[in-house]
């Protein structure tokens, strides 16, 4: 009988300063995160230094507190895992020299982590019998990538974005709209109250890319809109600017999703990433899903978004195969999905 493999995740590329105990890649003991929401939503936006400074404030609070939660003791951890990029640098540091700190203090191996990589494991926390090979949509701040998930840690990209990432565009137009940061769960809180078909607003299809994204020209049209109605003299809806822009993004994630299905032969799909948790997404995907025979995954809220949960689910399977990295990890801000450092 093979030998349960406990991992101490930590995850710090962004604003979360997040740490988690796995269990054989499936079972979450504990997963802690920190939130810094309410320090950067003043400045619209993540500001990188602050992020940073919080990271080395709250880092070993949460890892303290993730082995608590667990009931165990780092003695009885199989690895350590973390997250080594992509996202700010400074922050990703904070993560790995934590890691790296404990994985040497304590003798236990060291295994990094790809952020996205973490996103698509996600989906295996929840969702038991799901095994590769599927086909996953990543929708997320800093990236929408269309990806073949071959097996475990194999992966290619079939679709990218073009310019904007979906949850950018939404960070945009809610700041445009007088929402504020964040972005994507104030849009889709507002649009509950809105027409989605009160405003048309363009769909992008990339010419030179069958399945890629393109969200600045919509991001344009929100402007152009906005500003037009100013010069009108016009009273804008929010509601209505908010469920037509969002009706837009999910048209276009679904339409290209789908017709990769088709082509590709696929019968199971997933999301992941923060935009992952936007419930209109969830439910086109879910019904169009449905009529196509297609099995349709997705985590819970608490999974979309970063955690450290999610870095420990992909590092296990990294884990067993083999993968150790030295106390030469070092953070790499724009890792490419797929890239093994």
């Amino acid at each position: 009988m093979e030998k349960d493999v406990y991992i101490l995740a930590i995850e710090s590329s962004c604003d979360e300063t997040a740490a988690a105990v796995v269990k054989n890649g499936r079972e979450v003991l504990s997963n802690v995160i920190y939130s810094q929401i309410a320090l950067h939503t003043e400045y619209g936006g993540v500001v990188p230094e602050i992020a940073s400074r919080k990271h080395i404030e709250k880092i070993n609070q949460v890892i303290e507190q993730a082995l608590s939660d667990a009931h165990r003791e780092l003695s009885q951890m199989t690895a350590i895992a973390v997250t080594y990029g992509p996202g700010l640098v400074g922050a990703l540091l904070v993560g790995v020299s934590a890691a790296k700190a404990i994985s040497f203090a304590a003798g236990l191996p060291l295994v990094g982590v790809h952020h996205i990589e973490g996103h698509i494991s996600a989906n295996y926390i929840e969702n038991k019998e799901l095994v590769p090979p599927f086909l996953c949509l990543v929708v997320s701040g800093g990236h929408s990538h269309l990806v073949e998930v071959k097996a475990y840690g194999e992966y290619k990209i079939i679709g990218r974005t073009r310019d904007d990432a979906a949850g950018e565009a939404f960070d945009k137009v809610a700041r445009a709209i007088g929402l504020g940061y964040p972005g994507g769960p104030k849009i889709d809180r507002v649009s509950k109250e809105g027409n989605p078909d009160a405003i048309h607003f363009p769909r992008a299809k990339v010419e030179s890319g069958e399945y890629d994204f393109s969200f600045s020209g919509l991001k344009s049209a929100v402007l152009n809109y906005l500003n037009s109605c100013e010069m009108k003299g016009e009273q804008v809806n929010t509601a209505d600017v908010a469920a037509s822009f969002q009706k837009a993004v999910v048209d276009v994630l679904v339409e290209h999703s789908m017709e990769a299905l088709q082509k590709y032969g696929y019968k199971k799909f997933a999301i992941a990433g923060g935009v992952a948790s936007n419930s209109s997404l969830r439910k086109a995907f879910q019904e169009a899903c449905e009529k196509k025979e297609i099995a349709f995954y997705h985590p819970s809220p608490v999974y979309c978004t970063d955690n450290a949960a999610m870095i420990g689910a992909a590092a296990y399977y990294e884990f067993q195969k083999g993968v150790r990295h030295g106390f030469d990890l070092n953070a790499v801000p724009n890792l490419k999905l797929g890239e093994r450092i």
